[in-house]
């Protein structure tokens, strides 16, 4: 697994939690995020997923990425505008993106920050987003891994 729980920012715990998963045999990312993040929670959460990337071993942008925000709080608009710079950065940029979220302001926020990205939905069903993030890979040749 890669990620920390429990990052403080400026000093002051905002309960900002994530954990981030591969499925190689899938080329998936799974990641679940909770709390409120700060920019800098931002920038070390970027740091885990590019480790999980790399760890991954696919080609670039040839992974599928599951996230589940369902229990992130409203966000300041410094870290909307963090997270729309990380998603907007083409080096890391998920073949399909699911993210499963609560029917909430956040996925306003989450609306926004993907500035209407083609390969990214939202979901509020799990088993929904994995099944849209699988179905275009229905009868296609396994990717091919680094190493």
């Amino acid at each position: 697994m890669f990620g920390e729980a429990g990052l403080v920012s400026a000093g002051v715990m905002k309960n900002p939690k994530f954990a981030i998963e591969i499925d190689p045999a899938r080329g998936m990312v799974r990641i679940s995020m909770s709390g409120m993040f700060m920019p800098a929670d931002v920038r070390a959460f970027a740091d885990a997923r590019r480790e999980a990337h790399r760890a991954l071993g696919l080609p670039k942008n040839a992974h599928l990425t599951l996230n589940d925000v369902r229990q992130m709080i409203i966000q300041p608009q410094d870290t909307v505008g963090a997270f729309y710079e990380m998603l907007a950065d083409p080096e890391y940029r998920s073949r399909r993106l699911a993210f499963v979220s609560a029917p909430t302001l956040v996925r306003g926020q989450l609306l926004r920050a993907l500035n209407g990205r083609d390969d990214a939905r939202c979901f509020s069903d799990m088993a929904e987003a994995e099944g849209w993030l699988l179905e275009a890979d229905a009868g296609t040749a396994p990717l091919r891994r680094f190493g």
